[in-house]
């Protein structure tokens, strides 16, 4: 029996059309899901997002009856000053999936904290006001499609790529502005996510599940070094209420494992949440 807290991103089966997806992740038990529109990781949402294909993606998860808890996206480089053609065309993207996350009534649209590269475009301090000053905006945008707006503060590939860089970053945001915390860049940076809970308990309002290793995010649950029964743990302690999404986005496995894998990882983790 799968947690009703507990739903799978549309990342973990990013080898399948949109609809086959979610009716793998239906039928697998699940009734919520996170809804990845990453270029480049998960092609269910176009990147070259318009109005006919909002409706195209809102159409197929309403057939599926699965709930949606966040729309996972990304806008660009958030620490790369964009010229004013590039804030033109950020402000049409932001907007589509902002009109995408309040057409499948999602609570949240996710952004990444800065580019896929750990060395600033001018210093660290100077690209993290950046990255804050660009995700305030998106969170008054946001505001408005009455979307919140969700920062996965840690992750190992991006310009925030450990505990220390998320703090500093966070330190620079609104209180509306939730952290989602996913256990394995947490790992994989050689973190704790204990002490991400401790760190930023209060201020995390949804929880990504893989497994990982220093260096290597791309695991089955079970395959690492993630301890996730301390880190549920430790978040009830905290009273964190929200959700969580299986993202397994792994590499351990064969595509025709991945619905057995998933499901293992479901009767792994439901126990576990309180």
């Amino acid at each position: 029996m799968v947690h009703d807290r507990l739903g799978c991103s549309s990342i973990s089966f990013r080898h399948l059309a949109l609809s086959e997806a979610l009716s793998t992740i239906s039928g697998l038990g699940f009734a919520e899901i996170d809804l990845g529109a990453l270029p480049g990781v998960c092609d269910h949402v176009p990147f070259g997002l318009d109005a006919p294909g909002v409706e195209q993606v809102i159409e197929e998860v309403a057939a599926s009856g699965l709930r949606v808890r966040s729309v996972n996206g990304d806008i660009g480089d958030l620490n790369l000053p964009p010229t004013p053609a590039q804030r033109d065309e950020r402000k049409r993207h932001l907007d589509q999936l902002l009109a995408l996350a309040a057409g499948v009534e999602a609570r949240a649209l996710v952004l990444p904290c800065g580019a896929l590269d750990h060395t600033p475009v001018r210093s660290l301090d100077e690209d993290l006001d950046v990255v804050a000053a660009q995700l305030e905006w998106a969170a008054e945008t946001a505001r408005v499609f009455g979307v919140a707006l969700w920062t996965e503060s840690l992750h190992v590939h991006r310009l925030c790529c450990d505990i220390a860089r998320a703090t500093q970053l966070t330190a620079r945001l609104s209180p509306e502005i939730g952290i989602v915390m996913d256990f394995s860049h947490i790992v994989a940076s050689g973190g704790d996510p204990v002490d991400f809970v401790h760190l930023f308990g209060p201020r995390i309002s949804h929880v990504h599940l893989r497994d990982a290793v220093p260096g290597n995010i791309n695991l089955s649950l079970g395959n690492g070094a993630a301890d996730f029964a301390a880190g549920i743990e430790a978040l009830a302690d905290f009273g964190y209420a929200g959700h969580f999404s299986l993202e397994l986005e792994t590499r351990d496995v064969t595509h025709d494992r991945r619905p057995d894998s998933t499901a293992r990882a479901a009767r792994f983790i439901s126990p576990l949440i309180p």
